[in-house]
């Protein structure tokens, strides 16, 4: 229990952190929100209705540290204010259309290359030194190196606009009415997330192909491997059994960390295919130097960050008895 109360004030202590950053980040930038919204108005706009329109929207004027009082205020309640770009929508909501959507592609994203890079990995250490493990390992690699603009543009060219196999963008065709319990809605759903998935995923298998390659070398020397294939177990079971259930403990731990990276790393993939997740409304945010969107955005990232880095910290001591006993 020790162990755990001491993580969480770990990340209390960086999640203050983060929320002090993503206080003054915003306001760092050049331009002012409420202005821009009346850059291009038709109509004389006076002073007075500005100033109503910043204490409407949360843009108060006076020091900054009132400002940051008002800020953390509205964090611990999660009221984080109302939308420049969507008035008058609030953040809650404008958020809230697009983190489903986030969770939805980093989430398959993650668990996909997960599995193709661990099983790939497991024959890879298993047939070290032939040809699937000389081509499979270097060629992971490869896909790795690869900057992820540069595969989604790839897929974006070839699939979508060559070849026309797949839609260039959003998550589901225009002019359809979103129905979760509809098979017609879903097969759309999963149609035009077909490449930004492979784009998202494309990259992270070789991560996880190594990790569990290396773990697995390191096991199929131990001596209780040996013993296995001594008393004539078949090869499968000693494989998936006994190298690669404990060579899985580390990837576990990895894949956790991976699922809270993923929601912040693919903005790329959301912004070149027009997915409506987190990504989107990041870009859009900041074009419109809407303080009060682009703080809850970087505070739902840091708290999912936060979250599976917790996760894994957890998994690790309750997978691995020795940890466990130590904590």
């Amino acid at each position: 229990m020790g162990f755990f109360l001491r993580r969480l004030s770990f990340y209390f202590i960086a999640l203050l952190f983060a929320a002090t950053l993503n206080f003054i980040i915003p306001r760092a930038m050049p331009g002012d929100p409420v202005t821009m919204m009346f850059a291009n108005a038709t109509v004389q706009v006076t002073p007075e209705r500005i100033a109503a329109m910043k204490e409407l929207l949360g843009f108060v004027d006076g020091p900054l540290i009132v400002q940051f009082g008002m800020y953390i205020k509205s964090v611990l309640t999660w009221d984080l204010g109302v939308s420049v770009q969507f008035y008058p929508l609030s953040v809650n909501t404008v958020l809230g259309n697009a983190v489903g959507w986030s969770l939805f592609l980093a989430g398959s994203a993650v668990l996909l290359s997960f599995t193709l890079g661990s099983v790939l990995g497991i024959f890879a250490a298993w047939t070290r030194g032939s040809k699937f493990d000389a081509i499979i390992s270097p060629g992971m690699l490869v896909f790795q190196a690869v900057p992820q603009v540069v595969t989604a543009m790839l897929l974006m060219f070839v699939f979508a606009v060559g070849l026309q196999w797949f839609p260039t963008g959003y998550a589901y065709s225009p002019g359809l009415t979103p129905d979760w319990t509809s098979w017609e809605f879903l097969k759309n759903v999963a149609y035009h997330a077909v490449l930004p998935l492979i784009g998202a995923s494309i990259v992270q298998i070789g991560g996880f192909l190594i990790a569990m390659r290396n773990n697995m070398i390191n096991l199929l020397g131990e001596d209780y491997i040996t013993m296995a294939k001594g008393k004539g177990l078949s090869e499968n079971r000693v494989v998936f059994n006994y190298a690669a259930r404990n060579a899985m403990l580390p990837s576990v731990t990895a894949l956790s960390m991976s699922l809270g990276m993923a929601i912040g790393g693919q903005m790329i993939i959301e912004i070149i295919f027009n997915y409506p997740g987190l990504g989107t409304v990041l870009l859009n945010a900041i074009n419109a130097r809407d303080y009060q969107v682009l703080q809850g955005q970087l505070l739902v990232m840091t708290l999912f960050m936060l979250f599976f880095n917790l996760l894994a910290d957890m998994l690790y001591v309750l997978l691995d008895p020795r940890l466990r006993k130590g904590a």
